[in-house]
């Protein structure tokens, strides 16, 4: 029996010994190898913090509003909190990983023997009966040495996935702010469109009637009325085609916010939403520390880096140890007469996977493959980051071009169309110029109001490329 403690003993010492060992490599960060600055960074940098609170970069109070609706109720969030919440209490389980495991186990069964057995001769003739009874209560305790780091590793990956979820969160609440701003500019322009229209039927029915009275007194053909009718009809058929587009987008917006579709209050037009001064665009480097889907992405090959060394160390041999201490009796009375029935145990184990089919050898190679594709999807993350800053800074650049231009033609357009009035009504003009002239001028309100929405959701697009928006408690 002291031989046997010491072998006990020699195996603890050697788990201790053995437990500082480690087959897990620390992750370091890839080369990145950024570029200096942002394509197209022709704007002009401030002071501002770079990642901009979403309550400071939006203005409109009815777009607030729905912001904290939409954070608050919307569904894709709740799964998301859902699933940290998972992560969470994972990361709390891998911090147990040292701690040894404790389990009961109390048991009673009764066994009749064979007559023709020793053992059941015996036990007619010491115990008196056909069968015997076996009463049993054990508290085992299994401690396995951490001689790998393997808690430590397991502890990293947990700690990883939480991390990387939580930035997927953030992520997700950023998508949203920005969806809920876009689909907004989005309603308010279908409503600036919707007045256009208005508009122009109004001034096409003018013009209609003008060419009627000159009809009926012989000075033009039917095919000017004709062709009149048609103006206004272009006109007219803008107007369903806008209430459908704005009952869709106030219904995606709902949704969003976590709501069944419903009415939705906004700006009287584009001009009166406001969204934050000039973004510092910064340097691409910093999008690692700003953009929460690239820290996820970076999270998500900490966790796998950690993983490897999991599949490496179940190749190697583990140690444990799992003494018990109980009671036991052939009868019921005595089950608990101590210290008669008591019962012990002390035993120590050395595993050595030796042949499982390549398993642990394929599941490791598998694993560092696995690391690889995510950090090439990292790589990719960033760069794409850095692609979306410099297209936002390229729709910034040029819409502002397009509007300069586009208000030219406007004024031009709006010249023409009243000069093209007064002509017809002095015989100066026919018919058809006055109706381009209007049919130019409706397209050309139109196309404005799309370049506006265009450069507004440009200013989305860079405030969310830069990691902003993600301040979201």
């Amino acid at each position: 029996m002291k031989k046997f403690h010491h072998y006990i003993t020699i195996l603890a010492g050697t788990s201790l010994l053995l437990a500082s060992c480690s087959v897990g490599k620390k992750y370091t960060r890839q080369d990145m190898e950024l570029p200096d600055n942002f394509r197209n960074n022709e704007i002009v940098l401030t002071s501002d913090t770079l990642a901009l609170s979403w309550r400071k970069f939006v203005k409109d109070p009815n777009l607030t509003a729905l912001i904290e609706k939409a954070l608050i109720k919307n569904t894709d969030v709740s799964v998301a909190l859902l699933s940290m919440q998972q992560l969470e209490l994972s990361y709390k389980q891998s911090k147990k990983g040292l701690l040894p495991t404790l389990d009961l186990n109390v048991g009673a069964n009764r066994t009749w023997l064979s007559t023709n057995s020793l053992n059941g001769s015996l036990s007619d003739q010491f115990i008196g009966t056909p069968y015997m009874d076996d009463y049993n209560a054990t508290l085992r305790l299994s401690w396995e040495v951490d001689i790998w780091g393997k808690a430590k590793m397991q502890k990293e990956e947990a700690l990883a996935n939480f991390f990387g979820q939580k930035e997927n969160l953030s992520a997700l609440k950023t998508r949203i702010i920005v969806q809920v701003i876009q689909s907004y500019y989005n309603l308010i322009a279908l409503d600036e469109q919707l007045k256009i229209a208005q508009k122009n039927v109004q001034l096409s029915d003018s013009t209609l009637s003008m060419i009627r009275l000159q009809y009926n007194s012989s000075l033009v053909s039917s095919l000017a009325v004709e062709q009149a009718e048609a103006q206004k009809k272009t006109a007219e058929l803008l107007i369903p085609l806008a209430d459908q587009n704005i009952a869709i987008e106030e219904n995606a917006i709902s949704i969003l916010c976590g709501g069944f579709p419903d009415k939705i209050q906004r700006s009287e037009g584009l001009d009166a939403t406001v969204v934050g001064g000039t973004l510092a665009t910064g340097v691409p480097a910093e999008l690692l520390s700003r953009r929460p889907d690239v820290k996820a992405a970076e999270y998500a090959v900490v966790a796998a880096n950690s993983r490897i060394g999991l599949a490496k160390a179940a190749m190697y041999p583990s140690i444990s140890l799992t003494p018990s201490i109980g009671t036991n009796s052939f009868q019921f009375n005595r089950w608990f007469d101590l210290p008669g029935s008591i019962v012990k145990t002390i035993a120590g184990n050395i595993t050595q996977p030796i042949f499982q089919k390549g398993a642990l050898k394929t599941n490791y190679e598998i694993s560092i493959i696995e690391r690889e594709k995510l950090a090439v999807q990292f790589k990719q993350s960033v760069m794409l980051a850095v692609s979306e800053v410099s297209d936002a800074l390229a729709k910034i650049k040029h819409s502002d071009r397009r509007l300069q231009l586009i208000e030219a033609k406007s004024n031009s357009l709006a010249k023409a169309t009243s000069d093209a009035a007064l002509l017809y009504k002095s015989g100066m003009a026919n018919y058809l110029e006055v109706i381009t002239a209007q049919n130019n001028a409706l397209q050309n309100d139109l196309e404005q109001i799309s370049i506006k929405r265009e450069k507004l959701n440009a200013v989305v697009d860079l405030y969310r490329a830069l990691g902003g928006g993600n301040d979201t408690e």
